[in-house]
């Protein structure tokens, strides 16, 4: 942001000339550096939009600034006054880095520079001299920076603060996490151990009973245990997949997609690589199989592509369709009407400090695309 204001502030500084009439001290002097400095403004501005700075960035385009007008206002002398504002907005550029030390240091710095700069004017001048506005400027240089730092302390508790909840929410939800599902395990054990087994066993008994005493009743009875049997199947593989924990997320998701692709309704296009086991692979597992569901149910797709990637530390799962796409910005809405299931889900990845990136619009398809980070 600092970055992208310096060039429209360089911009007005160039302006003083034609607009108001300066005679300069060293003309030439303070074109070049006006132009040198526009020069390294659009540099650093196309630096810091391709790659990210670290602190450091801060502390030398600030010094940068103040050098560079204490400059201008020594080659200019005469338009020292007309550059005042310049020094005004200088701690004001750098309030909002949440650095108070640093933009301490800037402010009084820059009051400094500003008396600086009188003092060679006047030497320069007999004339001149040190009238009384300079002392009242420079006060009020000082109070700014004494009211951009205080500001600058407060962004920061209050930043800090704000770190401080989501730290906690982050924790909340993933202990709620580890909570469901261990429910979800314990409840597809129970059901896996005893009324499957139970199903089964009756079936067997069932059809034993059919080889002896052929019957419809018993054929119907039979079939109704059968179809029993694969729904609870079903359900122990939906509330805890054994390829899950067994085989990892990727070969998961391949069998999901296969699940989709068997049933013929929509072109499957899958890209999965090998992830193995990482810590959030309940989590994505869980968010593509929310997707996918909500593909088939309502977006009357022909087409759906599943991708899941390992970059740089992350893991990247993409899940596009071609169908009726929506209104991202109903999502609230849909949550007051009960329905929460892609709302939980953004919320748990957002939790583990990753993205949940929903790009769609009626008629043009969805292109979902969650990122949470691997540790390793």
């Amino acid at each position: 942001m600092t970055a992208t204001l310096r060039l429209p502030l360089i911009g007005l500084m160039a302006l003083l000339g034609p607009v108001i009439h300066v005679t300069h001290w060293k003309p030439d002097v303070f074109a070049g550096l006006l132009i040198g400095y526009a020069v390294v403004a659009l540099g650093w501005l196309i630096f810091v939009l391709v790659r990210e700075v670290g602190p450091w960035a801060g502390w030398v385009s600030t010094a940068a600034d103040v050098t560079a007008v204490v400059a201008l206002c020594v080659a200019s002398g005469g338009a020292t006054s007309v550059l005042l504002p310049v020094f005004f907005l200088l701690p004001i550029s750098v309030a909002f880095q949440y650095r108070p030390r640093l933009t301490a240091i800037v402010g009084v710095c820059t009051a400094v520079g500003y008396q600086a700069v009188w003092i060679v004017y006047s030497k320069r001048d007999d004339a001149v001299g040190f009238p009384d506005e300079v002392y009242l400027y420079f006060g009020f240089l000082l109070w700014l920076a004494a009211a951009t730092t205080a500001l600058s302390y407060v962004l920061v508790r209050r930043s800090a603060t704000v770190i401080s909840l989501m730290d906690v929410r982050r924790q909340l939800v993933a202990e709620s996490m580890g909570a469901e599902e261990r429910e979800r395990r314990q409840l597809a054990e129970y059901l896996h151990d005893g009324p499957l087994q139970n199903v089964l066993a009756a079936r067997l008994d069932v059809e034993g009973a059919l080889e002896r005493h052929p019957d419809q009743t018993l054929d119907a009875a039979e079939s109704a245990l059968r179809e029993t049997a694969a729904q609870l199947r079903s359900t122990v593989t939906t509330l805890h997949p054994q390829v899950l924990a067994q085989l990892g997320l990727t070969a998961a998701l391949r069998e999901l997609a296969d699940l989709h692709d068997r049933r013929g309704e929509v072109e499957m296009s899958v890209s999965l690589d090998e992830v193995g086991h990482p810590d959030c692979q309940e989590l994505l597992y869980r968010v593509a199989r929310e997707l996918l569901t909500n593909v088939t149910r309502h977006a009357r797709a022909t087409k759906i592509e599943l991708t899941l990637d390992r970059d740089g530390g992350r893991i990247t799962l993409t899940v596009a369709d071609d169908g009726a796409g929506f209104d991202p910005a109903v999502i609230p809405e849909r949550v007051a009407q009960g329905h929460i299931g892609l709302a939980s889900n953004i919320v748990r990845v957002e939790s583990l400090g990753g993205t949940f990136d929903v790009t769609s619009s009626p008629g043009a398809g969805t292109r979902v695309v969650v990122t949470v980070p691997d540790p390793g």
